[in-house]
Formats: C-alpha cells, structure tokens, sequence
C-alpha cells in the first residue's frame, strides 16, 4: 500500500526542506503558502508542487511572477493550478 503526502509526517518535512530557498522572496512566498495550505494539499498538488520545487530559483520567481509559464513536461494542469495558488499567496 502506498503511502499518501499527508498520511506521511517525513515526505511533510521533505516537501517543508525542499521549500527553503536560496531567494529570500521565493522562500517566503512558499513558507506563507505552505503555512497556509500544506494540510489541505492533495497529492497531485503535492506532485505539482515538487515539479514547481525543481526549477532553480530564478526561474522559479519568474514562475511565481508570472513573466513565464511552465514548460515541457512540467506544462500540466495540474502545475498551472497551483502556480495561480501560489501567485495568490
């Protein structure tokens, strides 16, 4: 049996890790969000989530701006949504 993001205290803690970043702006953006929304997040958030995670910092605050949109395998829906849940934080 898989084990979900939120039934899981450790991938919780990964995803909070993974948050912090080099930008000051990027990691209080990402710390306000998951303060406000990590309980509630589903695991294709989560997925989106992680996908976000993995652009460098740059291109992540360019993401959060919204001066680019999310490319390649990363131009989901799923990555879009929460892209426009983020820009909201």
């Amino acid at each position: 049996m898989s084990t979900t993001h939120q039934s899981d205290p450790a991938n919780r803690a990964r995803l909070r890790w993974r948050a912090r970043r080099g930008l000051l702006e990027n990691d209080l953006i990402l710390t306000r969000f998951l303060d406000a929304h990590e309980a509630g997040l589903t695991d294709d958030e989560v997925d989106a989530l992680t996908r976000i995670l993995d652009v460098s910092d740059n291109d992540l605050m360019d993401l959060i701006l919204a001066r680019k949109e999310p490319d390649g395998v990363d131009d989901l829906p799923r990555v879009h949504a929460l892209l426009t849940r983020l820009r909201a934080a």
